[in-house]
């Protein structure tokens, strides 16, 4: 079924979190930018090389928990998303930027949360007041605006309230953007995790195949 209006207006600006706060659901809002969202299983690359600190992120984290209270979004900032990906960040020598500022035209622009780039780019979104749905709305705008400055086909993106994450892929070519149904729990699914945010940083496979 078409849709009988326009969500965007084009004499209005919006920003990356005005798409968080919008009533409508993530596919109407994609539609706006003429992409289309499938959600499936998403065979996530995962590095298979040694990876000594986990064990001792693992033990930061889970003492962590037992200290601080989870409340508020700067504690779970600081106690679950950053270390996982300051870890990253060290172990593939790639940059992180934090609160990177991007903008292409008045429909997209914000700051981005996380930006790790080497010679994949991943984006990552820290969800508001524990929503991972309208988070991933948000990480999709923001994958479609990443994918337009860097003039990029493929982009992957992971939304995250901290003990959770749940991950998405961006092919230009397609206009599509398909999200991972599946999640992953922190601490319990943690080397899974850090495995696959490393597999897709260093480019170790591609899931190019598992979309055409």
């Amino acid at each position: 079924m078409s849709q009988s209006r326009s969500i965007l207006q084009a004499d209005q600006s919006y920003t990356f979190r005005s798409y968080f706060e919008m009533p409508y659901e993530a596919d109407e809002i994609l539609a706006e930018f003429g992409y289309r969202l499938e959600r499936s299983r998403l065979l996530l690359p995962k590095t298979a090389r040694p990876f000594e600190r986990l064990a001792d992120l693992q033990r930061q984290i889970e003492e962590s928990l037992l200290l601080v209270s989870l409340s508020s979004e700067t504690a779970r900032r600081e106690t679950l998303v950053a270390p996982v990906l300051l870890e990253v960040a060290r172990y593939c020598r790639c940059q992180l930027r934090i609160e990177y500022p991007l903008v292409v035209n008045n429909w997209l622009k914000g700051n981005l949360d996380y930006l790790l780039w080497l010679e994949n780019i991943l984006l990552v979104v820290e969800a508001k007041n524990d929503d991972l749905t309208r988070g991933f709305t948000q990480l999709a705008v923001e994958m479609i605006a990443l994918a337009e400055a860097k003039n990029q086909d493929h982009l992957y993106g992971a939304v995250t309230i901290g003990d959770a994450w749940r991950f998405g892929i961006l092919d230009r070519t397609q206009k599509r953007i398909t999200q991972d149904i599946a999640l992953y729990r922190v601490p319990d699914d943690l080397d899974t995790l850090v495995r696959s945010l490393i597999g897709i940083i260093e480019n170790v496979s591609s899931l190019l195949e598992k979309l055409g």
